[in-house]
């Protein structure tokens, strides 16, 4: 998959997970380096969020984010925001926390790696909605590093992640 970003295209390292996939626990590390387990099957819905870069129309976007996610209760969504690297400059949420992929896992296992310059080795920019029972439910990644996520879209299926739910199997 090709991604722009002004004048440049790059490309996806490998093929991502599809959606409807089991989604793969991969730790990363705090900014205070400590270890954060993210994906896989923990009973929580998990928004994954990666970026190449954090800039002032990045911070806004995901302070949009941040204050239309459900808070507490059973529809509190774990939200990790995961970069390749630490930010410049120090950033806050009040319901995403901030990780780094140090090891490349994430890059890795949902194959989010940006090949080619000007970001070559950062995470695309893509949100990953993972149900309560550990499937991938949603993602979306943007074709051009310039764009906004969809967040009427998310809104929705967030929404629906949680409702399909019901923590009795399948039948």
């Amino acid at each position: 998959m090709q991604v722009k970003y002004q004048t440049y295209t790059m490309e996806l390292e490998d093929i991502p997970l599809d959606v409807g996939y089991m989604s793969e626990k991969i730790t990363l590390s705090t900014l205070d380096a400590k270890a954060l387990d993210v994906g896989g099957h923990n009973g929580a819905t998990q928004l994954l969020i990666s970026l190449p870069f954090l800039n002032s129309d990045t911070i806004e976007e995901l302070q949009k984010i941040d204050a239309l996610l459900p808070q507490g209760g059973e529809h509190e969504v774990q939200t990790t925001l995961i970069l390749a690297h630490p930010p410049q400059e120090s950033v806050e949420f009040e319901k995403i926390r901030i990780a780094i992929d140090s090891e490349g896992e994430f890059g890795d296992m949902y194959a989010f790696r940006l090949c080619g310059e000007p970001f070559d080795s950062a995470l695309a920019k893509t949100i990953t909605l993972i149900s309560k029972d550990g499937a991938l439910f949603y993602d979306e990644i943007c074709q051009d590093l310039l764009d906004s996520f969809d967040l009427d879209k998310l809104y929705l299926k967030i929404a629906a992640a949680q409702n399909c739910y019901t923590g009795s199997g399948c039948h």
